[in-house]
């Protein structure tokens, strides 16, 4: 058995794939459109992980509720340095839901309300400010 992706259903493509590109530092992988189902289907993969993909499914102009996303749970990412990630997801106009705190563990959302684990590789990061004083903001 082999895994291959994880599928999630976006209202808005550019946004979500610019989160997972510029704010996760995934990169596109391939990118399908049909015109008689009337969807794009967009794959991502981290670069050192690129098979293991993340599928962001477009339904054109769908105006289902996809609601809160809270019955799908989360993906998870190691990350590098989860400060690093948390301040430049920050910068680009992404709500930390669950900073920090603790070096380890944080939660952030995508423009489709997708909960996002970030868990630091290897050993906690020493606490640091803002993020050892920060609240949680919302749900994840």
């Amino acid at each position: 058995m082999k895994y291959l992706h994880a599928m999630i259903r976006v209202h808005d493509l550019e946004a979500t794939s610019k989160f997972f590109t510029e704010g996760l530092g995934l990169k596109e992988t391939r990118r399908m459109e049909s015109a008689a189902g009337k969807y794009t289907l967009v794959y991502f993969g981290a670069p050192e992980n690129p098979e293991a993909e993340i599928e962001l499914t477009y339904n054109w102009g769908s105006e289902e509720d996809y609601g809160s996303a809270r019955n799908f749970g989360h993906l998870a990412f190691e990350v590098e340095d989860i400060y690093r990630i948390c301040a430049h997801l920050q910068a680009l106009g992404v709500t930390i839901n669950r900073p920090p705190r603790d070096g380890h563990m944080a939660f952030v959302r995508t423009p489709d309300s997708i909960s996002i684990e970030l868990l630091q590789r290897g050993e906690p990061l020493p606490p640091q400010e803002p993020w050892a004083s920060m609240a949680n903001t919302g749900v994840w």
